[in-house]
């Protein structure tokens, strides 16, 4: 049984997951809007990744006898910018997502809640490639500012990306 702090800490930490899912389908939507084919199907995959994440916390709760209350999600932005402003917005959302997620590690740890804490290294191991990833592209788009052939190879590149359907922690 985990402590009522930690089951809200958990239950805060789900909507932040649905969140995140909200937002990079936002951007999805934002890049269609936009005509960046490849990066709305990135940031499409991206969603389904954080609904997976939302899905894992639930099922946790739910394993640990918790009657889960789901809470409102607010509402994402619907206008992000160029390109690199898009990447850059779920760069700065990803680090805010690891220190929530640290902090959370944090609390587990003095509650001594070690199947809580186990659980939360996927996520902050998951946070550690997310960012990586995100600087990485970031570090593309810069690289080619505004060069519309570069932008086309891209958004073709991150056009490629498949649906993880590995993206659960280990037993």
């Amino acid at each position: 049984m985990i402590s009522q702090a930690m089951q809200s800490a958990l239950s805060q930490q789900l909507n932040d997951e649905f969140y995140s899912a909200y937002l990079y389908l936002a951007m999805s939507a934002y890049c269609n809007h936009t005509d960046f084919n490849g990066a709305a199907s990135w940031l499409k995959v991206q969603y389904e990744e954080e609904h997976i994440h939302a899905t894992l916390i639930y099922n946790y709760l739910i394993e640990q006898g918790v009657h889960v209350e789901l809470q409102s999600i607010p509402k994402p932005p619907s206008e992000f910018g160029a390109l690199l402003d898009v990447f850059q917005s779920s760069l700065k959302h990803e680090q805010l997502m690891t220190q929530k997620l640290n902090e959370l590690s944090d609390l587990a740890l003095k509650e001594k809640d070690h199947a809580t804490y186990n659980l939360l290294q996927w996520f902050v191991k998951e946070q550690v490639e997310e960012e990586a990833t995100v600087s990485g592209i970031i570090s593309k788009l810069k690289l080619v500012k505004n060069d519309g052939y570069g932008l086309l190879m891209i958004d073709n590149e991150l056009g490629s990306r498949t649906v993880a359907t590995t993206a659960t922690p280990a037993p």
